[in-house]
């Protein structure tokens, strides 16, 4: 049994709803997280938790209900009032200064810091202050020099640093391996059993609400669809929540299809993106029918991959080929081999946002004929729009027409359109990055349902990502990408998560 600790405050949001004109973000939401409970806030993109969490914080005031603190009313006037209550956040992307050490960006962070400061006292008390947490980081080092683990537990120990008792973690483990994401996470649990800390965590991943929080709470469009303890729900009930029982499907299955090896690269060198380093790789496979999934924690040259296979990055030396031919990324070669490309963030690197959906869906192959080889010289805006409206139907995409601006569909609807226009017609090989990032729950299954559909097909599947659930769920095979080469390779049926975050972090 849990002894909960009087510096643990019970933090409840009462029947609070938040309007911006006609629209209602939040509607008379209640959400208590006990003193010293793990309490997990779940719900698509849209679904009101960031809306919830910055009234909470004070970043915007609740049109209506209310804010407990220990059972008392608490109006906060604005993030800097919630600190000074107590109440502190971890935000997904870090907020640390890069060039500071851990102690300079700690004290920095406290209110009234002396014009002159005297560090001998400082660290001094900062040492204290470290022997009395579960976890420390090096306090003289630059957070630049910092793995992102360290970096993540500092945020947290800065928030301590400054008295935070309630705390708000929003998808702390988006940048962490699996091994760093548990132990941050199991530091963290722990401060919540001793009743020294309550938490409020915004995820969605299922494994690690399962794994450390009590409680949980589910948001579907701005209301509150679900709540109850972790240990009594499955992840089929909480996605079901989630998304709607009428919404929920299987994932798409796997079908045995695999064929000759198509995309190839052999002994590949290109500058990195600071010019310093070299992308070494030395070979790169994938075959017909199959999903190789190059996992690895951002900034490993990942996203020079992309643009190596997309033709935005020169090679130095090496060659790639596709079927045994060279292959050069000319637009000639990639119509020649069926070759098609879905970047990360389409909407800025795989469309024109002010032109209209139905002229982005062609702009493959808005020049050639109805016969696929003849050139046009002037467009067929018929034939474009009538196309457009096949691929929108066939790939739900959502838009109010074809002849709407792509930039005003939300982001699911963008890589939809963008994954309509690439796998249209005849396709051999597939390179995809980060193809569900920022998307909700519903959007993410669909899209990668249709990139295992065209694995099943016979495509050759390249998929980069920084998710490692997503490399695990779609992969027949995984590479992990480290230091701008390839260090390990395994098949994704049976493979470890931990060995992969430890290959990724770069202990080989």
């Amino acid at each position: 049994m849990t002894v909960v600790h009087p510096m643990a405050p019970c933090v409840e949001a009462v029947s609070m709803t938040m309007r911006f004109g006609d629209f209602t973000a939040l509607d008379h939401v209640t959400m208590k997280v006990a003193p010293g409970s793990f309490h997990a806030l779940l719900g698509e993109n849209g679904a009101g938790k960031s809306t919830l969490v910055k009234c909470i914080m004070g970043f915007y005031h609740a049109t209506s209900g209310g804010l407990l603190v220990d059972g008392r009313e608490a109006r906060i006037k604005d993030p800097s009032d919630a600190q000074a209550k107590g109440l502190g956040m971890v935000y997904q992307h870090f907020t640390l200064v890069p060039s500071l050490t851990a102690a300079e960006n700690l004290v920095i962070s406290r209110k009234g810091s002396a014009a002159v400061i005297n560090w001998h006292r400082e660290l001094a008390e900062l040492e204290a202050f470290m022997a009395s947490m579960p976890f420390r980081v090096p306090l003289k080092r630059p957070v630049s020099q910092l793995a992102a683990g360290e970096k993540q537990k500092l945020e947290i120990l800065k928030q301590l640093y400054l008295g935070s008792r309630f705390l708000i973690l929003d998808e702390p483990t988006s940048v962490l391996t699996p091994d760093e994401a548990d132990e941050v996470l199991g530091h963290v649990r722990s401060l919540t059993d001793s009743g020294r800390l309550s938490v409020l965590m915004i995820s969605h991943k299922f494994r690690e609400v399962r794994a450390f929080s009590d409680e949980v709470t589910i948001l579907r469009h701005g209301r509150l669809v679900g709540k109850g303890k972790v240990a009594d729900l499955s992840d089929a009930d909480m996605a079901a929540m989630m998304m709607g029982k009428s919404e929920t499907a299987a994932p798409a299955a796997r079908v045995k299809t695999l064929g000759g090896e198509t995309l190839r690269l052999d002994n590949v060198r290109a500058h990195d993106r600071s010019g310093l380093k070299q992308i070494a790789l030395d070979t790169l496979s994938v075959r017909a029918g199959e999903i190789a999934g190059v996992a690895g924690i951002s900034g490993n040259g990942q996203v020079e991959l992309m643009e190596i296979l997309t033709g935005q990055r020169r090679i130095l030396s090496g060659q790639m080929t596709i079927a045994g031919q060279p292959y050069t990324v000319k637009r000639s070669e990639a119509r020649q081999h069926r070759v098609r490309y879905l970047p990360e963030e389409p909407l800025q690197n795989a469309c024109a946002p002010h032109m209209t959906v139905a002229d982005n869906l062609a702009l493959r192959d808005f020049d050639m004929g109805a016969d696929g080889t003849s050139r046009r010289f002037w467009l067929n805006r018929k034939r474009i729009e009538a196309r457009a409206k096949e691929l929108i139907n066939a790939f739900d995409i959502r838009t109010r027409s074809p002849r709407s601006q792509i930039r005003d569909l939300s982001g699911g609807n963008v890589q939809r359109a963008a994954l309509a226009r690439e796998l249209s017609g005849e396709v051999s090989v597939l390179v995809v990055a980060n193809p569900c990032f920022g998307l909700d729950f519903s959007a993410a299954r669909g899209i990668r349902d249709r990139i295992m559909q065209a694995r099943n097909e016979g495509v050759a599947v390249l998929l980069i990502s920084e998710d490692l659930d997503e490399i695990l769920e779609l992969s027949d095979r995984v590479l992990v990408m480290s230091d701008g080469q390839i260090t390990h390779e395994c098949a994704a049926n049976g493979a470890d998560p931990a060995e992969l975050g430890r290959y990724m972090a770069g202990h080989h």
